[in-house]
């Protein structure tokens, strides 16, 4: 699957706890990455101070959906399940009715 141009789901619904620059505490979930541009597309995407959680992130339909708000659905859901004290049977039962 490829990017889908104009999404940028995935620089909004995560949390990310690595230092990104302009933002070296990272971002909390639901917030828009100041890397973002108006297009949603990444400025730093292949620079080197690009955090690896967002280098090593490969769009997939289970993540991505069928559209920017599906994405942000899907993630957001991810983003709640995986939180400290999510319990596991909570996250497994969701992703078997997504």
């Amino acid at each position: 699957m490829d990017y889908r141009p104009g999404c940028g789901a995935c620089c909004t619904a995560p949390s990310i706890s690595s230092p990104i620059p302009g933002r070296p505490g990272g971002k909390p979930a639901g917030v828009r990455c100041v890397q973002l541009d108006d297009d949603a597309r990444c400025r730093i995407f292949g620079h080197p101070g690009r955090p690896p959680v967002c280098a090593s992130l490969q769009p997939h339909p289970a993540m991505c959906g069928g559209s920017r708000q599906e994405a942000e659905s899907i993630l957001s859901r991810l983003e709640r399940l995986t939180q400290p004290g999510a319990p596991y049977t909570s996250a497994a039962k969701a992703m078997r009715k997504a």
